[in-house]
């Protein structure tokens, strides 16, 4: 079993680690007190970051979402608390701007074969050279 200190789950979980100790204070967080330290589970804390722990190798997440663009990571800039990611999709770009712990989680780097979920209730389509 792999334990965590406050430092350790503040980085896993990205927040401060004086806001780690006070969800585990206010039983918010799977942890234990020995002493004067809280300890965590990473697997507990990883399943609360999306399961990433708890589902067996090789198996995959269904997801709803049907417009699915498989490309590569051509472009990733930092900044702040949020991520410009670029991904080259066929000859065109979709550029996504996600949050910098979300692009931290998954690991993204450039060369990177991500895919793209389009969740939208409205699909806007134009044509060059018509006026409407």
């Amino acid at each position: 079993m792999n334990m965590l200190d406050a430092g350790e789950a503040a980085r896993l979980l990205h927040l401060n680690v004086k806001r780690v100790q006070a969800l585990a204070r206010a039983g918010k967080l799977p942890a234990a007190r020995v002493g004067r330290r809280w300890l965590f589970r990473r697997d507990a804390l990883e399943s609360l970051l999306g399961g990433r722990a708890s589902a067996p190798a090789g198996r995959t997440l269904a997801i709803s979402a049907r417009n699915r663009l498989r490309g590569r990571i051509v472009r990733l800039q930092l900044d702040g608390l949020m991520a410009e990611v670029q991904v080259r999709i066929g000859d065109q770009d979709l550029v996504s701007v996600i949050t910098r712990a979300s692009a931290e989680r998954l690991s993204l780097a450039v060369g990177d074969e991500v895919v793209a979920l389009v969740k939208s209730t409205e699909v806007m389509l134009g044509k060059e050279g018509r006026e409407a």
